[in-house]
């Protein structure tokens, strides 16, 4: 039986925007000529929007896939935004019943996007649902219970749905293939991490010189939400220690202060290094062994930290687990292990 909207929307869709985290808010980019980086994506995602106004239809689903902190709730924000309609933003561990998908799809406007965060993380049952009203416009309703049940199809406005992932091969082949347009984002180069920084200190009203803005830029992991946390820290020391301006100097001793070094490495990353280098001998080590060495969650070591370490050679994945390269032992400032089990 399908329940009306009603209360539980409000817990299923993000609230809007509260006073208090305007600015924050300001730090997205609201065009596709704001969003810095991602060049091809772009380029893409901007032919797919023209086209689909030309010819008045939805845009076909979307799927943005990558580490966090890269960008894909703004793009999807962007993406309404350049179409002119309106959004509704939930998440897929908040879509629990089939009965939350009726409830959405049913309310949602011609051309409408839905954006669903985490999609990978959706219910089977629930994922299922999606699977008419993204290739046919229709939604399969259940009538009745028991052996008197009876499906029938509900017609739905046409919409977009944008789908953002960390985690891609998490997603059932049946999902994946429903969506038209699929993009991946990658970490983000120093330059463009420069340039994101000199826009978010111009909104927060920071004093920064260019030499400080790459400083930041090339301790932030190659993403934009990392460089925009460290840009208000090094704000704040800035403003205690300084006379609130940030150029190199300031931005170095601010970090150093932070824990973060030259390679943007911070106190967890390095526990993660020290522990494959030293208490598994440079591995390989299975991800879940090295959670509990570290005390951290696997979803967090494998979404958040490991991409980065993989992506500057401290790191590869084996068969066998996770093992450390020379580059890790050499930033330790420790000596491979000589013979043995060494990978390299």
């Amino acid at each position: 039986m399908i329940r009306t909207p009603g209360a539980d929307l409000d817990r299923i869709q993000t609230p809007k925007v509260r006073d208090g985290d305007e600015q924050e808010a300001r730090l997205r980019p609201a065009r596709l000529e704001e969003f810095v980086g991602q060049e091809a994506l772009k380029s893409q995602l901007s032919l797919s929007i023209r086209a689909a106004l030309d010819r008045g239809e939805a845009l076909d689903h979307v799927l943005f896939a990558g580490p966090p902190g890269l960008g894909k709730t703004s793009l999807a924000r962007i993406v309404a935004l350049e179409l002119g309609v309106a959004i509704t933003e939930t998440a897929g561990p908040a879509l629990e019943r089939k009965a939350d998908i009726a409830s959405l799809l049913t309310s949602l406007e011609p051309g409408q996007v839905f954006f669903v965060d985490e999609i990978h993380r959706l219910p089977r049952a629930v994922e299922e649902t999606f699977y008419s009203a993204m290739e046919d416009g229709q939604l399969a309703v259940t009538l009745g219970v028991g052996p008197g049940a009876r499906v029938a199809n509900l017609p739905i406005a046409p919409f977009t749905l944008i789908g953002a992932t960390t985690r891609s091969g998490l997603l059932t082949t049946p999902l994946r293939d429903r969506f038209g347009i699929q993009h991946r984002l990658d970490l983000y180069g120093p330059d463009d991490l420069a340039a994101i920084v000199v826009r978010s200190a111009g909104v927060l009203k920071i004093a920064v010189h260019l030499d400080g803005a790459r400083a930041i830029a090339e301790r932030s992991r190659g993403t934009p939400r990392v460089a925009n946390r460290l840009l208000k820290r090094v704000r704040d020391y800035a403003q205690v220690n300084g006379d609130g301006s940030v150029d190199a100097g300031t931005a170095y001793a601010a970090l150093d202060m932070l824990e973060v070094d030259h390679e943007g490495l911070d106190r967890l990353d390095r526990e993660i290094l020290t522990a494959i280098c030293e208490r598994f001998g440079g591995g390989p080590v299975g991800l879940s062994t090295l959670a509990v060495a570290v005390h951290e969650e696997q979803d967090t070591i494998e979404d958040v930290y490991e991409p980065y370490l993989l992506q500057r050679g401290f790191i590869q994945r084996t068969p066998r687990g996770r093992a450390a390269t020379p580059h890790a032992f050499a930033h330790l400032g420790l000596e491979p292990p000589s013979g043995g089990q060494s990978l390299f």
